[in-house]
């Protein structure tokens, strides 16, 4: 047996990029086990609804159902032959010492790696607005799976708020779908999208696409607004108080809204395997680092919108760079990778196009009033983190000790972009000086039985 083959390799993520990390593995001989969270693979942007679910791939996927399907194709292909280990509803909580402690039907056991792919993807990037922390407020990410997974629109009259083109997309497919959508409420301004054009002009077909949905959305989309508060009653959401480009002062009523400010790369593995992170002025949060290739070091990999948001296409390419990447250390023939290469620069300068076009709203969040919820799990206010930052000196993470925000059950997934920018602009200082929020086990919530009775 060759050295290769008798490595054990372990991807946590089954969509675009783990699916092509795991075959390219097994057309070189190995033997994967892939970790995934979903009930079956295709990760977010490919998510399946359950069995007898009678929309078609048509209906859910739009343009990308071709695609869909091949991954679906070859991930199952794959795991009826037996050439992969697969784990799904599974939950990788923490990593020690080269194992993964996975939680799985609310048992816990260890599975040991040599080679570890990480192709964790994306979660919603939220700012938070005044009034979202009453029922009936969702992000995106969250409307979608709804539609997705089991054909249901999160309300009867919804408005849409954030930037980026995940809003165009979840407006288009909730009105295709016959949801009463009232309102799509962009904060970025036509001439910020504009900005954004030389990068976009990398993938023109995509940028068009991206404008034909932009005109099913005709009157309800607005752009260069100015967030201003949800209003609710006792219950729910009753409307969104905003403002259009003119400062007129707008109510649109509602009874849901869905919020998100393009991605934020789910990063919270490769801080627990020890990557090294750098802040990125443009997507302005902080990213793991790796090699072309993906590599990070320590027998570590990082493929797809977990280490760079670069959209589906460009997760399946990284993914597959990653496994050979992989192949390489382990002393596998290297296979071609520069077209694989030139393809990813150019999905990469579309990625900062969009970057460019809709950037997360700094000033909207550096300005909250002090009674504003910026931890939804903890009900931490901002003046709590502005005051943490009065005694903390400007720090992430002692902020995060001094306010607990941070601290809840999403471990700062939704807040933590938001109170450092508060933290930032209470210090006087940029947001790359004030750190982050370290990773923390477990990285999911995990029932206290599962501990007790872990294998």
């Amino acid at each position: 047996m060759s050295e290769a083959s008798s490595q054990k390799v372990v991807i946590v993520g089954a969509g675009p990029a783990g699916i092509r990390a795991a075959a390219t593995l097994i057309e070189a001989g190995l033997h994967p086990v892939v970790i995934d969270e979903g009930h079956r693979a295709g990760g977010q942007i490919y998510r399946r609804p359950p069995d007898g679910f009678v929309r078609t791939p048509g209906q859910l996927y739009g343009s990308e159902a071709a695609k869909a399907r091949a991954l679906h194709a070859c991930f199952d292909k794959l795991v009826e032959a037996g050439r992969l280990t697969y784990f799904a509803r599974s939950s990788v909580i923490a990593v020690h010492d080269r194992r993964l402690h996975v939680l799985e039907e609310g048992c816990l056991h260890v599975i040991g790696y040599d080679r570890l792919i990480l192709a964790t993807g994306a979660s919603d990037r939220i700012a938070p607005v005044p009034g979202w922390q009453n029922a009936g407020v969702y992000s995106l990410g969250a409307a979608q799976i709804a539609l997705k997974a089991q054909g249901v629109a999160l309300g009867r009259r919804i408005v849409l708020i954030g930037s980026g083109p995940l809003l165009t997309l979840v407006g288009a497919q909730l009105l295709k779908a016959g949801a009463a959508v009232t309102a799509v409420l962009d904060t970025s301004s036509w001439r910020r999208q504009m900005r954004g054009f030389p990068g976009l002009a990398a993938r023109p077909i995509v940028a068009l696409r991206g404008l034909a949905l932009r005109a099913r959305l005709g009157g309800r989309y607005h752009a260069g607004v100015t967030v201003e508060c949800i209003e609710a009653d006792a219950s729910c959401v009753t409307a969104m108080r905003w403002r259009d480009p003119g400062g007129r002062q707008r109510i649109t009523p509602c009874d849901t809204v869905g919020m998100g400010w393009h991605l934020r790369a789910e990063t919270h593995l490769a801080d627990l395997v020890g990557c090294a992170f750098a802040y990125d002025e443009q997507w302005q949060q902080w990213l793991p680092q790796t090699d072309a290739m993906g590599r990070a070091g320590n027998g570590v990999y990082l493929a797809g919108d977990g280490a760079r948001l670069i959209g589906a296409d460009g997760a399946e390419i990284a993914g597959r760079l990653a496994a050979m990447a992989c192949l390489t250390d382990l002393g596998h023939a290297a296979s071609p990778v520069q077209a694989d290469l030139r393809k990813l620069a150019r999905l990469k300068r579309f990625a900062c196009g969009l970057a460019c076009a809709f950037p997360w709203p700094a000033e909207m969040v550096r300005t909250m009033p002090d009674d504003a919820i910026v931890c939804r799990c903890e009900n931490i206010t901002a003046a709590a983190v502005r005051d943490g930052a009065d005694f903390g000196g400007g720090e992430a993470n002692r902020v995060k000790s001094l306010s607990r925000a941070g601290m809840g059950r999403c471990q700062g997934r939704y807040c933590h972009l938001a109170a450092v920018e508060l933290v930032a602009a209470q210090s006087g200082c940029a947001s790359r000086d004030v750190g982050r929020f370290r990773g923390q086990a477990p990285v999911r919530p995990a029932p206290v039985g599962a501990f007790l009775r872990e294998d």
